[in-house]
């Protein structure tokens, strides 16, 4: 990144909600076709509630030969027809989870002048934020945000964690360290599931020392006008997998599927797990990315957690040579992750057209 400041002054989210205003800024006014309206945003009341795979992961490590065959197959219909789907019996401790998002909404309910000190530039993004993308006079999104990075080591750096509360920072080494070992255990899976040694995905990311782990709290403050803006403007996930805590009373997450916005409900002491842009690159297509935005709330805020798995920055990432043929030849061309991610840390959330503008053209 060579922009170092915002191109605009920065205004926080949280504050403006809770100044009482009624009507938001014209910057945060997203386009008619963008909206979301009162069929898309919330669950249809006249059938049961659409919801993303549920899948319970302990029939993985029992004695049960078909009980394991049959989650795997579950793993992989999801990655093929959702791109989404939520795990139980995860092996992260609840109230681990419970702790870190907590202690997190704790954090951004601190005086502005605290979390001012963390305020974050467009060269890392790390750091306390409220926009993404360095494009002048773009439409904003509802949103503040807090990104740090876990992993590699060598850009860990846990002084620019908040320090307030005073336990969050030893939380959150404890919480990314567990969602870490989570994220190994589902590429593992998806690496058996492509008909891959199971280390494949794993190797092909630089390895469980070289891979990128970074993450992004988000918070969603009450909205006067919650049907004129967004809290996060639709896209894919630039990088190899997001590994989801939800807020457990509010929902806004919604997924693209079959030309409808569809509300995902969240599962008690579930992770939503999305696949990202490098996994459809590696899969060669034949696991997709999803779009996906965040809704906002009239009367309540809400707290996130996305924790992003991606490969090693400096790897080229192209599809799996095991899953290219003739019949479905490499549909990208080579690209190391830190050129993929500058397209969004310039331009901001879009849709799938980073990923869509890749597809190799000979």
């Amino acid at each position: 990144m060579t922009c170092q400041t915002w191109p605009e002054p920065v205004v926080r989210v949280q504050s403006l909600a809770e100044s009482g205003l009624r009507l938001i800024p014209e910057c945060y006014i997203k386009p008619k076709s963008q909206r979301p309206t009162k069929m898309n945003s919330t669950f249809v009341p006249n059938h049961d509630p659409i919801n993303i795979p549920i899948i319970d992961l302990q029939g993985l490590y029992g004695e049960d030969q078909t009980l394991r065959e049959e989650v795997l197959g579950r793993v992989a219909e999801a990655c093929r027809e959702w791109g989404f789907f939520q795990v139980v019996n995860h092996g992260v401790s609840h109230e681990l989870m419970k702790s870190a998002r907590e202690l997190w909404r704790e954090f951004f309910n601190q005086p502005l002048e605290e979390k001012e000190v963390y305020a974050n530039s467009p060269s890392t993004y790390e750091g306390y934020g409220s926009r993404l993308g360095v494009k002048k006079g773009a439409i904003l999104d509802w949103s503040d945000y807090f990104f740090l990075h876990y992993k590699p080591l060598s850009l860990r750096n846990q002084a620019k964690w908040p320090s307030i509360p005073q336990s969050l920072r030893k939380v959150i080494g404890e919480y990314s360290e567990e969602v870490i070992k989570l994220g190994g255990r589902i590429l593992k899976i998806m690496s058996k599931n492509l008909g891959l040694k199971e280390d494949h995905l794993i190797k092909a990311f630089g390895g469980e020392n070289e891979i990128g782990g970074c993450l992004r709290v988000n918070f969603y403050p009450k909205c006067p006008q919650p049907d004129l803006t967004l809290g996060l403007s639709s896209h894919s996930d630039p990088g190899g997998m997001t590994i989801i805590l939800p807020d457990d009373f509010v929902s806004g997450l919604q997924v693209w599927r079959e030309n409808e916005w569809v509300t995902v409900k969240p599962f008690p002491n579930a992770f939503i797990i999305n696949i990202g842009d490098q996994i459809q690159v590696m899969s060669n297509a034949i696991y997709k990315s999803v779009e996906h935005r965040v809704i906002v709330n009239s009367n309540k805020d809400r707290v996130s957690l996305a924790f992003f798995y991606n490969p090693k920055s400096d790897l080229l990432i192209e599809p799996s040579k095991e899953l290219v043929t003739k019949e479905k030849p490499s549909l990208y061309s080579p690209m190391t992750y830190d050129e993929y991610r500058l397209y969004i840390r310039t331009h901001g959330p879009c849709g799938k057209a980073q990923v869509e503008s890749l597809i190799s053209k000979k």
